[in-house]
C-alpha cells in the first residue's frame, strides 16, 4: 500500500507511524459503493462493513473476469459459451474457468441446464455499471500520477443504477486503468468496443494453474 501511494510515513525511521495518503483517503466512496453493491445484491447478512467489501472485490479481482462480464454485457442479452469466448479473446479453458468462477460468485448463469444452454448476466452483475464508474472515476488521478495512463482508447464504465454502488476486486488498478469514462450516457455497462485481450495459450494455461501452497 506504500508503494501504491495509498499510505505514507512521514519519516523513514523504523517506528515512524503509517497513515492514509489524500489517495488512500479518496477511497473512501469507492468502498462504500462496494459496500452497497454488495448489500443489495450479494448478501443480507450482518458483517462488518471491510468483510462484505472484501468479499464483494473477491468476486471481481481475478483477471479476464471483467472481459467475460463487458462480453456478456455487449451483448444485450443470452450469450453462448463459444461466442463469449470468441468476444473476451480468450481461449476456451481460460474462458470456461472464468464463467464457472462467476457463477459461483453469483455474477453469470445460464439460461438453462443443457449444455449450450447461453449464459446472461444477473441482477448482481447488470448492477456492476455503478462499480467500475466508480473505480475509473478514482483511478484517473492515479493514473496520471504513477505515469500508467494509456493513449490508446479504452472502454467505458458508464451505466447507473438507482441505489446500487459497484467496485472492483483486488486487480482494481488494471481493472480501472482499462475503463475510461465516456461523456455520452450510454445503455450498456461499457460504452465502448471491447479491448482485445492476448489469447492464452492453452499449455500456458495448464502450467499456470495456482498451487496448494501460498
Amino acid at each position: 500500500m506504500h508503494a501504491d501511494g495509498l499510505v505514507i510515513r512521514d519519516d523513514d525511521r523504523r517506528e515512524a507511524p503509517y497513515r492514509l495518503s489524500a489517495l488512500g483517503t479518496s477511497l473512501g466512496p469507492v468502498l462504500r459503493t462496494v459496500s452497497d453493491w454488495s448489500r443489495t445484491h450479494l448478501t443480507q447478512e450482518p458483517m462488518a462493513e471491510a468483510e462484505r467489501v472484501e468479499d464483494a472485490l473477491r468476486r471481481l479481482h481475478l483477471r479476464y473476469s471483467t472481459a467475460v462480464i463487458q462480453a456478456l454485457d455487449s451483448a444485450d442479452g443470452q450469450m453462448r459459451f463459444v461466442h463469449i469466448a470468441e468476444a473476451a479473446r480468450l481461449d476456451n479453458g481460460l474462458a470456461r474457468q472464468r464463467l464457472v468462477r462467476l457463477q459461483a460468485d453469483g455474477l453469470v448463469t445460464r439460461t438453462g441446464s443443457r449444455y449450450g444452454d447461453p449464459y446472461v448476466l444477473t441482477d448482481a452483475g447488470q448492477a456492476l455499471g455503478a462499480v467500475y464508474a466508480s473505480v475509473e472515476h478514482w483511478s484517473q488521478p492515479f493514473a496520471l500520477r504513477s505515469g500508467t495512463a494509456t493513449s490508446r482508447p479504452a472502454a467505458a464504465a458508464t451505466r447507473t443504477h438507482v441505489g446500487i454502488s459497484l467496485g472492483a476486486g483486488a486487480d482494481s488498478a488494471r481493472t480501472a486503468a482499462a475503463l475510461r469514462r465516456s461523456a455520452a450516457a450510454s445503455n450498456v455497462m461499457f460504452s465502448h468496443a471491447p479491448q482485445p485481450e492476448p489469447r492464452v495459450p492453452a499449455a500456458v494455461t495448464a502450467q499456470s494453474a495456482p498451487g496448494r501452497g501460498r
